[in-house]
């Protein structure tokens, strides 16, 4: 891919992978917690992402893979800002999380290290998440005397009641197995196999239609966050279904192709 001018690039780098977009955070020497400039850098490489691929897999470059907001600027906000400023900050970084969360591609966390306060916000708000098994997930907050703002809805809204509270309470960090067994990654594997991992589930997914990939995404989001039922689940299915048929002859082809005896992308066993 040849890059355009983004702001701050080099700060949110892009690697083209064909079937999918990897995006490294590069600040290594900070663990990768997130300047303004980089939060802002961030927003531009998504918008940059839009309609172009399938697949983004986010990772980190040197020992950490996010470790949120830079606390540096957060404790100048604090020392000389009005609150206000330092609103203005966290909804900053609210604002990153949001357009994940709003993008129409898949993402997948590639958890390579240190995932922080608001770094570990960035797993929950990924749709998939591989992390290694050195990984050191946590949020600090409570050591600060405050509440994670981000991290915590977030982390509440994705594991359970004890783990969430666990983390929050003790600011306790879990490595990548743990993070596993309590359902927040998809995966943990030896740091040297991560990025081969996120690899080939990327490319998994990246097989798939993009309407109903997307589609699919949003339909994720609704169950059961705001449909708790099965007859309300059951009328989302045949919306997003007609949805995708209106956008897309993927259903189409697929059911031409296995009629014919093709087999269609993801059909059969898997490993």
């Amino acid at each position: 891919m040849t890059e355009p001018p983004v702001a701050g690039n080099d700060l949110i780098q892009l690697e083209d992978r064909g079937a999918y977009a990897l995006l490294r955070f590069n600040r290594p020497d900070k663990r990768n917690a997130m300047s303004s400039a980089a939060r802002k850098a961030f927003l531009a490489r998504l918008a940059q992402l839009h309609g172009t691929h399938k697949v983004v897999v986010l990772t980190g470059n040197g020992p950490g893979f996010c470790s949120g907001v830079d606390l540096k600027e957060a404790a100048a906000a604090e020392a000389t800002g009005t609150d206000h400023d330092r609103e203005a900050l966290e909804r900053e970084w609210m604002s990153v999380l949001l357009a994940i969360h709003r993008h129409p591609a898949v993402f997948i966390a590639a958890v390579n290290g240190f995932a922080l306060g608001g770094g570990s916000s960035l797993i929950h708000v990924c749709d998939l998440a591989i992390a290694a098994d050195e990984a050191e997930i946590g949020m600090p907050e409570m050591g600060f005397g405050t509440y994670p703002g981000m991290a915590g809805p977030a982390t509440q809204l994705r594991l359970l009641p004890k783990h969430a509270a666990y983390m929050i309470l003790t600011a306790s960090r879990i490595d990548g197995q743990t993070a596993e067994r309590w359902g927040m990654v998809n995966k943990s594997v030896p740091l040297a196999r991560l990025l081969d991992e996120a690899d080939a589930l990327a490319r998994r997914v990246g097989q798939f239609d993009a309407t109903a990939l997307a589609e699919s995404r949003k339909a994720l989001g609704l169950v059961p966050g705001q449909i708790g039922d099965l007859a309300g689940g059951f009328e989302l299915g045949l919306s997003v279904n007609a949805g995708i048929r209106a956008r897309s002859s993927a259903r189409r082809d697929g059911l031409g192709r296995f009629a014919a005896g093709e087999k269609n992308p993801g059909q059969g066993r898997q490993s």
